[in-house]
């Protein structure tokens, strides 16, 4: 995967992980919500039922005691039943007591004011409320004295009454519920963001390694599992940056070799083949001269034989210009720029080439003037062969610290499918300006052409090898 892919996704996880724990929390809240919920309103419906239950015995007990006071002649039996006591002793709003005789043929009903006229509950609390359970259950007892049967009494508590407790319960969960969950999510929010602190602080290293920057090292954190990733990527970016300076110091000595070949080459052709074309070349000159006397018949093939040799030494020049510019030799390196950059206007019939130099080429210490002649020269070709321009730039910036080059072109260029398609010619200057610890930049300019940049160090670390 990608390193910014994976930065990304690191990045997404890390979100997605407070999310998920924190839907979790709240899921797992509001389930034991619902579940305490339901076990305080079974509480209200059977403490409302235990009321009913406990008030008819306590009905029961006072019926059976005047009926002892009756028996006794105490009280007079069309007194019979008497609940003043319970009204005396009892606060509870919204019950009402019915009494039957025996005989059906007397009835008496009590009831105590209904503080509840005005509803306070949601009319879905009320419809859930009556679907789980049965408000308003009415009980029954016979009263019986001495195994005779004086009429029956019938508690019938208020469904309001009921509704009101039951709604009053659980407002007063709700309400702490809330508090409680809102002040859980806030602790564990901060908490997760805490604990995953340093996963955020990792992403953020791991984009500078991206960009490059491998001295970037991860801290230590107070977890042992932080600690354990820390310490495994700094050594992964370890290993990386030693890697790249080897590949560096390796990719420096393999130019400096090629480099040293390309020397080697130039200066055999030079001398050797050099030689032998400049001695066929006087040669031929002897032949036509003494031809022109003794055998005019051979003064045409004289003649063509030496303007072969002629486009022979002219052919190897080019070599060995390509293979080793005596001018940076000799000349230096702004010379042999301008040498460079007047040759190809000279032979080009559409192309304007120009080159500004600013700076002190003198300075620069090998390799970088063979390097910055070979950079130059690639894009130049390629201009010449591959593009439609009318006019390419070179700029030389040179300062104590860095060497900043820019060839541009008005020519028309897929940018995308130019650096897809990149030849080898390409691929060298990249690893030229990667060993030489630079960089290297590919961009459109105003004109759609191509814009080449590339920024050097002027002291760089192979410079101490």
């Amino acid at each position: 995967m990608d390193a910014s892919l994976y930065i990304t996704s690191l990045i997404g996880f890390i979100m997605n992980l407070k999310h998920h724990l924190l839907i979790n929390i709240t899921v797992v809240a509001i389930f034991c919500l619902l579940t305490t919920t339901i076990y305080v309103l079974y509480r209200a419906d059977q403490k409302s039922k235990q009321q009913s239950q406990i008030m008819l015995e306590s009905i029961s007990k006072q019926l059976n005691v005047q009926l002892l006071h009756i028996d006794n002649g105490l009280s007079r039996l069309d007194q019979f039943p008497d609940f003043s006591l319970w009204k005396e002793t009892h606060s509870s709003a919204g019950v009402c007591i019915e009494y039957r005789s025996h005989n059906k043929d007397f009835t008496r009903n009590i009831c105590r004011g209904n503080e509840w006229s005005d509803k306070q509950w949601p009319k879905s609390f009320e419809s859930v409320y009556h679907l789980i359970f049965t408000p308003g259950l009415e009980v029954f007892r016979q009263i019986t004295y001495k195994k005779q049967s004086y009429g029956s009494i019938r508690i019938i508590p208020s469904i309001e009454m009921e509704l009101q407790q039951a709604w009053d319960s659980v407002r007063a969960l709700l309400e702490l519920s809330f508090l409680t969950i809102l002040s859980v999510c806030l602790l564990v929010y901060l908490s997760i963001n805490r604990a995953l602190h340093p996963a955020q602080t990792i992403v953020s290293e791991l984009k500078k390694m991206q960009e490059g920057d491998l001295t970037v090292r991860i801290p230590n954190f107070e977890l042992l599992e932080w600690q354990s990733t820390s310490a495994a990527i700094n050594q992964l970016a370890k290993s990386q940056q030693q890697l790249l300076s080897e590949r560096k110091i390796l990719s420096l000595k393999l130019i400096n070799l090629q480099d040293e070949e390309r020397r080697y080459l130039a200066r055999e052709l030079h001398d050797e083949l050099g030689q032998c074309l400049a001695a066929i070349n006087a040669l031929t000159e002897s032949i036509s001269q003494t031809a022109k006397q003794a055998c005019p018949e051979i003064i045409e093939d004289a003649e063509s034989l030496s303007r072969i040799n002629q486009h022979i030494m002219q052919t190897v020049r080019h070599l060995l210009v390509k293979l080793r510019p005596t001018e940076i030799d000799e000349l230096g390196l702004e010379l042999s720029l301008k040498a460079l950059v007047n040759e190809w206007s000279a032979h080009s019939n559409h192309i304007h080439y120009q080159i500004h130099i600013e700076g002190d080429c003198q300075q620069l210490t090998a390799p970088l003037p063979i390097t910055i002649f070979r950079i130059i020269q690639e894009p130049l070709t390629n201009i010449s062969k591959h593009s439609s321009a009318t006019h390419a730039t070179v700029v030389l910036d040179i300062n104590d610290e860095l060497i900043r080059l820019t060839i541009n072109d008005d020519g028309r260029i897929n940018l995308a499918s130019f650096v897809e398609n990149s030849g080898f010619g390409l691929l060298g200057i990249r690893e030229r300006v990667a060993s030489l610890e630079g960089q290297l930049q590919f961009n459109k300019n105003d004109s759609d052409g191509l814009s080449i940049t590339v920024t050097l160090p002027v002291n760089f670390e192979g410079n101490m090898i």
